[in-house]
């Protein structure tokens, strides 16, 4: 299991990343000032490191530089600076990649799981599967039954999603801070109508309603 540790000071945000993260298999750790974060890094060892810029005591161009001091593991920043300068900075202290805020969850994630794979983290399966259906996380395909589905990209989201965690319920909540991002403002009604589209594609009832709570995929039994 990959160790990745979470640098962010605004706890909304960093509980949000944690829960993500651990749900796609990861193990986490949480600071939420730069000191915390190099007491935690030199404790411990970690796989990757979540960067926010704008943070207390040590900003994150500073954590990163004092990481780089000693080790190459890679880092990923956060931060709601989007100027060029600022990303020429960070890229000048030889970080993986750079993500302005507000992101996509699961866009991340991806760029999480190529990070790790491309700085040696061993070969893992793709693949996640339910059933007769397959979801093919590299090519970003879904195949039920053989038959190739033609997903939108919130689409296969949701179904990377439930099927991460078969037997899990998500509210409209979680799903809309998940897929959407932390900062939407809209009517929550549109997961209703996302999955109602992915049900019809699948041709049966792989999501299931939890009445007053969320939707989830059924855990498999045997």
């Amino acid at each position: 299991m990959k160790r990745i540790l979470i640098v962010e000071d605004e706890p909304d945000i960093q509980e949000l990343l944690g829960t993500y993260l651990r749900d796609a298999g990861y193990e986490t750790a949480a600071a939420g000032d730069g000191a915390a974060a190099l007491a935690a890094f030199e404790n411990a060892p970690f796989d990757l490191v979540l960067l926010d810029v704008m943070l207390p005591k040590l900003d994150g161009f500073e954590v990163c530089r004092r990481i780089r001091q000693s080790s190459q593991v890679p880092v990923v920043m956060l931060t709601a600076l989007d100027g060029e300068a600022q990303q020429l900075r960070g890229f000048g202290l030889n970080i993986d990649d750079y993500v302005t805020k507000p992101f996509s969850m699961p866009i991340l994630l991806e760029k999480l799981r190529v990070i790790l794979r491309r700085a040696g983290g061993g070969e893992s399966d793709s693949r996640l599967r339910y059933r007769d259906l397959v979801v093919d996380l590299d090519t970003r395909e879904a195949v039920l039954a053989g038959r190739p589905l033609d997903l939108t990209a919130r689409e296969f989201e949701l179904l990377h999603t439930f099927l991460a965690a078969p037997g899990r319920v998500f509210t409209r909540e979680m799903l809309l801070s998940r897929l959407w991002g932390y900062d939407f403002f809209g009517d929550e009604r549109v997961v209703d109508s996302h999955i109602k589209n992915l049900r019809h594609k699948l041709g049966r009832d792989y999501i299931e309603t939890v009445r007053g709570v969320g939707y989830r995929a059924a855990k498999e039994t045997g």
